[in-house]
């Protein structure tokens, strides 16, 4: 029986499940989700047979550990309490995006090719499937690829990687969803060598925490797995997960104030007396895997991946022509509007905000009436001279905006161990993906037909030519399913080699990594704009660019239970296609000065194991350099709407993260995280503001005086102090308390320069209120959570966990938001900045059958 305990814990450890097996003497494993906030909760299903051991034991097993499991290790105290009890408010580890964390799936890297950005909706839904993950913070030595600054989460979903057996649960919750039922099962490897396993589930809303939100989905997953001998074997696996859900909107603080509502949604309205959501997002794309593992010699591995995926990604909204703004929060409908404009309507506007629904939600009675009364004449309809088309043309309609992608590759990594101090790892990859962005009408609110022509254009050109979107089918008619707008496709090719050699020298082991990457893209146009004919329709130039890293590192034992470790690196990486072009709707025109963005990293790290203590403290320092910003907002003096792009953006990321993991007793368990960070921009970038609908250069390098200023939208800073009760009778509770601080809005750059001051002196009040950056109120909050769970007949296990976030109801959390672009220098106020704040006190509830 020693042996068998001995053998559990040595494959939890070497997985870096640490947390895992501590937990498995109160007959609980209990995962925290550290990289999905919409599906943060307890989860208590045992992968492994229950034993009666103690932290001693443990430790013991992990003293005779080498380095590598340590090295290796994931999900360490701090990775843990940062991605649950910090991912409700936005916090980032080290305030990285997602393009700087690498997502992996059965070894292939699922980032998006454009944006750099995994999105985790893809598998939504699939806990059971994706609840082993491998989470690494920072840069680091990987088996799998290159890695990159913020770390690497890595699933493998082949079927053998399963928990044999059934699992069924029924949660319930008041967040995005109300309700969600799963399924799995897996059949583990049979004596034919196959093995299967599948998992679905539901999770839906009528209406979720946020009034006019909605959610429905589905998710599903297959996977087969052949052992075709004990040198070959393949695997199968696909997956999806189609999502319907009503959007949240932000909005300016005096609607949240007038509607005594920090959820306060604009996107929804009352039609025939139910509540209809203007901003519905429907996402869908699947994707198969076949990996092929080939077992070389004892020494040597080769697994090789390829996949396939492709999908539906729309998101409806408004539109309108020669109509009024029917967004109910647009500013001219705020009271505050009146108090400049027209004092005496002020307090009726406040009234009417706070008790007509009409008014401070979407009138969508209005909108119909509107286009109903609208009979227009369409003269040569569709290029066709002569003909002429008449009917109630809509003056509003909902349209829907589509990004599909198609994308396919091939990913290899060989693994071989040169001797018993020397590992090396060689992979390869290509990667080939095509979105076509597109939008089609999805309503015409009871219109006959919408005119495809740009209303800008219209207004400002008399040539009717110019506001044409399609010039092969002038004066467009567009009914219900049909494109209009914008149809273009942008084509990302990727390749990549990288290699790594692990080496152990006494008490150090240490790694070098290299990596060399080819990144080519272009636009290819569908239609031809009557803005830019020469350079709307067909392919653009192609962009290339030859990225490069270096990475370095290890881990140094000090004894069996204190480690130093240390890693660095320097990267260079092209630039995101969705950055790289001024306005890739309407034409192909790049951004000048498009070049490789460089990055560098470090951290080092003091690492404790005792029988009591775990912890870990590091400091780290990041800087990225060259980045493109790219946006584009109506300008309220130019009055269209312009396209800012800013290149030199350079930003710095520092700060210290401890983590402590404390046995106070055999019962009692406490956790110590802290995250301080200081990120900044680092450098004085140049702008250009061009006109969307036209060639016309508003500013060329202008500069921008970013430097010094907070990187906006999450806490910089975050500490966490829990406790937690493990009854031997199987059940267990316990509790977070969590302070969060340094929450920046990110800063407007066009407020930040010389231009924007041009009129002021420093003694202006206005002065201050351009330069000077949004801080919100550091915040406090408590979760709380328990669960218990029961086995039968040595078999069949009945588990329920509760958890409830923001324990004492606070409302006041002002978890980020923005600054607008639009703004006026002479009154700054105008276009006051929009936020989004945390859900006040909410649970997720969940019982579990297993066998």
């Amino acid at each position: 029986m020693v042996k068998s305990h001995s053998r559990y814990l040595r494959s939890l450890l070497t997985l870096g499940l640490v947390p895992i097996a501590l937990a498995l003497t109160a007959q609980n494993d209990t995962l925290l989700h550290v990289t999905q906030p919409d599906t943060s909760q307890v989860s208590n299903a045992p992968r492994l047979p229950v034993f009666t051991l103690t932290s001693d034991d443990l430790d013991a097993e992990l003293g005779n550990q080498d380095i590598s499991g340590i090295l290796q290790s994931s999900r360490d105290v701090f990775t843990s309490v940062a991605g649950y009890n910090f991912g409700q408010a936005r916090f980032r580890v080290r305030g990285f995006d997602g393009e700087n964390t690498f997502v992996t799936i059965n070894g292939v890297k699922v980032n998006d090719l454009e944006t750099g950005y995994a999105v985790w909706s893809n598998w939504g839904g699939l806990n059971d499937v994706t609840r082993w993950m491998q989470v690494r913070t920072g840069v680091g030595p990987s088996r799998m690829n290159f890695g990159s600054l913020g770390g690497l989460t890595d699933m493998n979903i082949q079927a053998t990687a399963l928990r044999k057996g059934v699992r069924t649960s029924y949660a319930s919750a008041n967040r995005a969803y109300r309700n969600r039922l799963m399924f799995t099962y897996a059949t583990g490897m049979n004596a034919k060598g196959w093995a299967f396993a599948f998992s679905g589930s539901r999770r839906w809303a009528e209406e979720g925490y946020v009034e006019g939100t909605s959610f429905d989905a589905y998710s599903y997953f297959l996977a087969a797995e052949k052992k075709i001998n004990d040198r070959h074997s393949i695997s199968l696996s696909a997956f999806g997960s189609p999502i319907r859900q009503g959007r949240q909107g932000i909005a300016v603080q005096e609607a949240y104030d007038l509607t005594d509502n920090p959820w306060y949604n604009p996107n929804w309205g009352y039609q025939n007396g139910k509540k209809r959501n203007a901003k519905m997002s429907f996402d869908h794309k699947p994707m198969v895997m076949l990996t092929h593992n080939f077992t070389i010699s004892d020494k040597a591995k080769l697994s090789t991946s390829a996949y396939y995926t492709f999908g539906h990604d729309g998101l409806t909204g408004m539109n309108w022509f020669d109509a009024k703004d029917p967004r109910p929060d647009y500013y001219r409908y705020l009271p505050s509007f009146y108090r400049y404009q027209n004092s005496e309507q002020y307090p009726d506007r406040v009234a009417a905000w706070q008790n007509d629904d009409n008014t401070r939600q979407i009138d969508w009675d209005q909108l119909y009436f509107a286009n109903g009364k609208n009979l227009y004449s369409v003269v040569n309809a569709n290029g066709v001279l002569g003909d002429t088309i008449t009917g109630n043309r809509s003056k509003y309609i909902i349209e829907e905006v589509r990004t599909d992608p198609v994308r396919y590759g091939l990913n290899s990594v060989w693994n071989k161990n040169i001797d018993d101090r020397t590992h090396l790892t060689v992979g390869a990859s290509f990667h080939k993906q095509r979105t076509h962005y597109f939008k089609v009408v999805d309503d015409l609110l009871g219109g006959d037909f919408w005119v495809d022509i740009d209303q800008f254009a219209d207004r400002d050109f008399s040539d009717t030519t110019i506001s044409q979107n399609d010039l092969s089918t002038p004066n467009k008619t567009v009914k219900e399913g049909d494109v209009f707008g914008w149809d273009y496709y942008m084509h990302t090719s990727y390749a990549d080699a990288f290699a790594q050699v692990e080496r152990t020298i006494g008490r150090l082991e240490a790694y070098v990594g290299l990596d060399l990457s080819q990144t080519t893209f272009w636009r290819e146009g569908n239609l031809q704009n009557g803005r830019f004919p020469n350079n709307s329709l067909g392919k653009s130039e192609k962009q290339n660019f030859t990225g490069f890293g270096f990475k370095f590192g290890g881990i140094y034992k000090i004894t069996g239970r204190h480690f130093v470790s240390g890693n660095a690196a320097y990267i260079v990486r092209p630039p995101g296609a969705n950055v790289a072009y001024l306005s890739p709707r309407v034409r192909d025109a790049v951004v000048s000065g498009l070049m490789n963005e460089s990055a560098y990293s470090g951290d080092i790290s003091y690492i404790v194991k005792g029988p009591r203590l775990k912890g870990r403290a590091t400091l780290y320092y990041a800087r990225i350099a060259n980045q493109v910003w790219n946006r584009s907002y109506y300008h309220d003096e130019f009055l269209t709407i312009v396209n800012y792009a800013m290149t030199g953006v350079d930003q710095v990321h520092r700060g210290v993260e401890l983590g402590l993991d404390a046995n106070l007793t055999s019962t009692w368990q406490m956790t110590a995280v802290y995250a301080g960070g200081n990120y900044t921009y680092d450098s004085r970038p140049l702008a250009t503001v061009t006109r969307n609908n036209s060639d016309q250069i508003f500013a060329q390098d202008r500069t921008v005086f970013w430097k010094g200023y907070r990187v906006g939208g999450m806490p910089q800073s975050a500490a966490s102090l829990g406790l937690k009760y493990n009854s031997p009778k199987f059940w267990f509770a316990g509790f977070n308390a969590n302070w969060f601080g340094n929450i920046y809005l990110d800063p407007n750059p066009d407020r930040r320069t010389a231009e924007a001051l041009q009129n002021l002196v420093e003694s202006d009040p206005q002065w201050n209120q351009l330069l000077d950056q949004t801080r919100l109120d550091d915040q406090f909050t408590v979760d709380a959570y328990a669960g218990k769970s029961w086995m039968f007949q040595r078999k069949y296990r009945l588990a329920v966990n509760l958890s409830v976030s923001n324990v004492l109801n606070n409302q006041e959390f002002r978890t980020g938001g923005f600054e607008q672009l639009r703004y006026n220098s002479m009154q700054v106020d105008k276009f006051a900045p929009k936020y989004s704040y945390l859900y006040g006190r909410n649970y997720f509830a969940m019982v579990t059958f297993s066998f």
